[in-house]
This record gives structure tokens, sequence and C-alpha cells, in this order.
């Protein structure tokens, strides 16, 4: 085993054993903000064999007080969050293989994003079936979506959440703890939560959190026995508390015990998200409609001015003032300078089409 290693592998938890079965292992990571670029750069300075990073959002300059992997040429250039960690975590670990995914993560793609065959079909991805699913997320939807596939297809997964200075997370083994459905069973409502758009966000806990995360993810992947609990921590107020979940499955539980996919068989439907941390809106249409992004550069020279890539088109408009859209390959589109989705969809209509 390589000596870059040597430190980890001196550990009685790992061994030369434990990090031959970090190399061999996958991993889907799910967002790369700030629990997810801890995260990601953690696990691929220890040795994890492949990291798939989904991201559907863009480095801005709001994001460097806590999203580690970024810089300023990031933000200026507006990089796909998922191209610039990975662009980054190349230069630091060469032996893994790493796959970035610049796009939103949903129902109709979360499982091939995952490397799952879905009923007869085989998934595109040219990698086999991931092992764990971290979720770097910061809504709660796409918790219970990532929950849906895990239990689905016996596929564990590391949830994990932090905003203002309180952060939490665990490690969910289908058919051995709980899952979240079992210990929140629906969603709270998003305007009861608090965001970091509400409350901020400290990048220590943050960064708290996402070790954490890792820790978790190491121990599950070189098949050490993780005890089913959840870790709650206020960094400010030097809070710590492990939740013992031992006998938190529900025999009522939809999703574990029902085996109710609520948020996986969901009906395809237009989106509009508000993101957390900034005045904007996502928008993606209801099918993936291949967008032709010179044609599209060209349509909205005459409405404002027009900053093109091979990733994105961006049109900062004339009128609504202060209002920016960027849209990518697959239609989806960012729109930035208001939070009123209805407001999102009607602009998205009018300039990029229904």
């Amino acid at each position: 085993m390589s000596d870059r290693y040597h430190r980890q592998t001196l550990l009685r938890q790992i061994g030369q054993a434990g990090q031959a079965r970090l190399a061999g292992a996958s991993v889907l990571l799910v967002g790369c903000g700030a629990l997810g670029t801890v995260t990601a750069e953690q696990l691929v300075r220890a040795g994890v064999g492949f990291l798939r990073i989904v991201d559907r959002d863009v480095v801005e300059l709001s994001n460097l007080q806590r999203q580690v992997l970024f810089d300023e040429a990031d933000a200026t250039h507006a990089t796909p969050k998922a191209l610039a960690a990975v662009a980054r975590l190349a230069k630091i670990n060469s032996s893994v293989t790493l796959d970035a995914v610049p796009a939103d993560v949903h129902n109709a793609n979360i499982e091939e994003l995952a490397g799952l065959s879905i009923g007869n079909s085989k998934p595109q991805t040219q990698h086999p079936p991931v092992d764990l699913i971290i979720d770097g997320t910061d809504n709660v939807a796409t918790r219970y979506l990532i929950n849906d596939v895990s239990v689905k297809h016996n596929l564990p997964w590391i949830y994990g959440a932090a905003v203002g200075t309180e952060g939490r997370a665990m490690l969910v083994v289908p058919g051995k703890s709980a899952c979240l459905r079992c210990i929140f069973p629906t969603p709270m409502n998003p305007t009861e939560l608090a965001t970091c758009d509400t409350a901020g966000v400290l990048s220590t806990v943050s960064a708290m959190i996402a070790s954490y995360q890792s820790t978790l993810a190491i121990r599950y992947l070189v098949g050490d026995e993780v005890a089913p609990a959840m870790l709650s921590v206020d960094v400010w107020a030097g809070r710590f508390k492990q939740v013992d979940l031992t006998d938190a499955r529900r025999d009522d539980c939809a999703c574990c015990a029902h085996r109710q996919f609520d948020f996986l068989d969901a009906p395809a439907s237009d989106s509009t998200t508000s993101l957390c941390g900034r005045d904007a809106v996502q928008v993606r249409p209801t099918t993936a409609t291949p967008v032709d992004l010179n044609q599209l550069a060209t349509k909205l020279a005459g409405v404002g001015r027009v900053q093109t890539s091979r990733f994105f088109v961006r049109c900062t408009l004339d009128a609504p003032e202060s209002v920016q859209l960027t849209i990518f390959p697959d239609g989806r589109a960012l729109i930035q300078g208001l939070n009123d989705p209805v407001r999102a969809r009607t602009l998205y209509a009018r300039f990029v089409g229904a």
C-alpha cells in the first residue's frame, strides 16, 4: 500500500485490509455545498475508490465562507460546483476515480445516478452500483427521495444537515436501523424550517457535521459495525448529544415497513425550487430536453447581456432589472434576483420556452 495512507493504515480500525476495502468502494455524493465539499475532500484523501459528485448549482462568492473546495476564480466564472470540485479533487488524489455530474437530482434520475437497475432496464452509467449515498443537500424533499432509494434497493446512506450553529447526522442501514421516515414520518413544511437564508450558517458546524459524515462513511465502508444513533450538535454552545436509535424502527413506517416510496414514485412535474442561501429559483422542466446553447445565446442577445460557456448560457436581463438567467444543456435554469417560483416559471417560459 502506498505511503500516502500510512498514517491511516496504522489505525487498528482500518489497517491494510480496511484501506483495500476503501479503494474498492464507490460513493454517490448528492450535493456539493458546505457539507459536500468537506466530505468529498476527506473521502478522496482517505482513498475511496470512486466518487460521483452531483450538484445543480454554480459557485458564487457567498459560498466561499464555508464551501472549502472552491476559490474566487470559480466564483468569478460561475463554474458548476460539481466540475469545480472534481477539478480540485483530481489534484489531491489522482488514484481516485471521480465523476462530476452538474445536474439536479430528482426521482427520474436518482437511481441512474446511483448505478442502479430499474425494472428490466440497466443503468447507462459506466460504473456499477454505488455502495453508499451521502447527503450533502440543502433541502428536505431530496433527503426523503434518497431515503426511498435507500430502502428500495437496500443501499445505505448518510443523512446530514446544518443550519445556524446546529447540525445533525446519522447512518441509515436498511433492515438494520431506522430509516428517515421512522424518525420524521412526514417532511415539515419548508416555511416552518430555519434555512441558511433565514438563520445563516457557521462554517465550523457544517465542517463538523461533514467530518462526522465522512467518519461514518469510512467506518461503514471498511466493514465496522455502526450503532444506530444520531449525532446532534450546537457548536456555538458546545453541546453534543448522541441520540440512541436502537429502538427507533417503526412497524408502521410508510417507507421501510410498508415499502411505500412516495417521493421516488411521485408523478413527474415541473419543478421550481428556491435555493438555500441566495435570492434565486431553480426551474426544471418535466422532461429534460436538450438545449442548443449557441442558438439560445443568439435568441437572448436581444434582451440582455449574454455570457456563454460549454456548460451554460447566462443572460443578465435588461428588464426586469437585476434578474439573471443561467440555462444548462438539459433545459434546467437558475433564475437569480428573485425568490418567487411563479414569477420564475413565467420568466422561464418567456425567455427560454414553455
